[in-house]
């Protein structure tokens, strides 16, 4: 049977600063997490990155029969994971691929994502997701502190930014349990959050991903900035710019932190039929 700190010894899995490795091998708060990336989440399969040696993976594949992919860039990891698909003959499927160009659509929908991300590409694979949202039927993801609370921040909240907008808009977003960073090996500087997204049934339409991203670039960019002034960069004339946040039922003297995601929705919307405009 799969002994994770055998493994680990093993194939020498020692944790790779330039991957953003943090480990977990305590197995009973492994089978918290992964009983509580699970719960409540309807789903054909789960899709888990990063598993590095495997301890999520294993607790992941206690819980159920269902079939899981997981996406491993490190070689040594991939390799170590091979003996824990033989103890789940038919379950487990391990790609030694990067998630960042990894096409989720080829394993179709309902797909239940579970991953303790590496924290450097974690908003990264995070808006990579966002984009698909349809393909999901929940993401499970551990995130720095820091970053959980942008995902959750609401307008006039200090951490709310262009992230909480893309992501409030498309999901729900709850905190599941907070982690110290003496639970990881080797520990990392900052406090950890795992926190459940869960894709909305009927988020706002009439506009394109691309379209919101544009925008909220545009008024996150320059923080200080009234709107007035930060949607210029949208190729926006005065008049222009106060149709927009007219169309957002705000004043454009607002800065970006000040308004709603239902007000850049109605903004992303007016942007989007009045595509003559944009760059």
């Amino acid at each position: 049977m799969y002994n994770l700190k055998q493994i680990i010894q093993k194939y020498e899995l020692n944790a790779k600063k330039s991957l953003g490795q943090n480990f977990i091998l305590d197995e009973n708060l492994l089978a918290k997490i992964a009983k509580l990336s699970l719960a409540g989440i309807s789903h054909n399969q789960v899709l888990e990155v990063g598993p590095g040696p495997g301890g999520l993976t294993k607790a992941l594949l206690e819980q159920g029969d269902f079939p899981i992919t997981a996406i491993e860039k490190d070689d040594r990891c991939a390799k170590a994971l091979t003996e824990l698909s033989a103890d789940f003959p038919n379950r487990l499927t391990i790609l030694n691929a990067d998630a960042l160009t990894f096409a989720e659509s080829s394993l179709g929908h309902d797909i239940c994502v579970v991953a303790n991300l590496p924290y450097n590409v974690s908003t990264v694979l995070l808006i990579k997701w966002l984009k698909e949202i349809h393909l999901f039927s929940g993401l499970t993801l551990m995130f720095q502190k820091e970053v959980a609370d942008r995902l959750m921040a609401k307008e006039n909240d200090e951490a709310y930014g262009r992230l909480s907008v893309l992501t409030g808009w498309l999901a729900d977003v709850s905190e599941l349990m907070i982690l110290p960073p003496t639970v990881f090996t080797p520990a990392p500087k900052v406090t950890s959050a795992l926190v459940r997204i869960a894709p909305k049934k009927t988020p706002q339409k009439g506009f394109s991903f691309e379209t919101m991203s544009k925008l909220t670039q545009a008024a996150f960019s320059q923080r200080r900035k009234m709107l007035r002034g930060s949607l210029k960069t949208l190729g926006l004339s005065g008049d222009k710019i106060e149709q927009i946040c007219m169309a957002g039922e705000i004043e454009s003297n607002l800065r970006a932190e000040q308004v709603s995601v239902d007000s850049f929705c109605k903004m992303a919307r007016w942007l989007e039929e009045n595509a003559d405009i944009k760059k």
